[in-house]
């Protein structure tokens, strides 16, 4: 796999209103450890639409790896200043972001004209990659379902991988056991 589509819930959806709350901490190195062993086996790109929460998010964690590891990111979204209504803490984020990946391409010019834009961007994101990576609890899909349902519906043989809340929680326990407080 070469291209992989990262992709997940908006912070609201995980209950998650401030940018330094630690619960990020913990998604991103779930992600981390996933975007690793795809990077280990060849992965080269890691495409996002730069979607509030999961994505920008997994942004971040594949420019701390490009100091470590050879992968580039592609922030591809569905219509420019997509980010226009976002808190300006986000759109700072989402700005950084933007100056360090290696690729940026809105798939429409101007702002946002209908929801078809995001269609067309989950359709693009599926064909344009060769496997996605999610974070998705199947039960409680939000806003997800859009792309999962695209991801599902494009053709057999494209992967889904996913991190459910029990990766989270493996997570959760293995930083908590590498804590040298924990052990006293």
């Amino acid at each position: 796999m070469k291209v992989l589509t990262v992709t997940g819930y908006k912070p609201m959806e995980l209950n998650i209103f401030k940018p330094d709350d630690s619960r990020i901490s913990f998604v991103k190195a779930a992600i981390e450890k996933r975007l690793i062993d795809f990077v280990e086996e060849g992965l080269e790109w890691v495409v996002i639409s730069g979607q509030m929460g999961v994505e920008l998010w997994a942004g971040e964690v594949v420019l701390e790896m490009k100091e470590s590891y050879q992968v580039k990111l592609a922030v591809i979204p569905p219509f420019e200043n997509q980010e226009a209504r976002w808190p300006e803490a986000v759109q700072l984020v989402y700005q950084e972001l933007l100056a360090g990946a290696d690729f940026y391409k809105p798939l429409y010019k101007g702002d946002y004209q209908g929801p078809y834009q995001f269609q067309a961007k989950n359709m693009w994101l599926v064909d344009k990659s060769d496997g996605c990576l999610m974070l998705l609890d199947e039960e409680f899909p939000g806003s997800n379902r859009f792309f999962h349902k695209a991801a599902v519906d494009a053709r057999d043989d494209y992967p889904i991988y996913l991190i459910t809340p029990a990766d989270l929680e493996d997570i959760v326990e293995e930083v908590r056991m590498m804590d040298e407080d924990y052990w006293e």
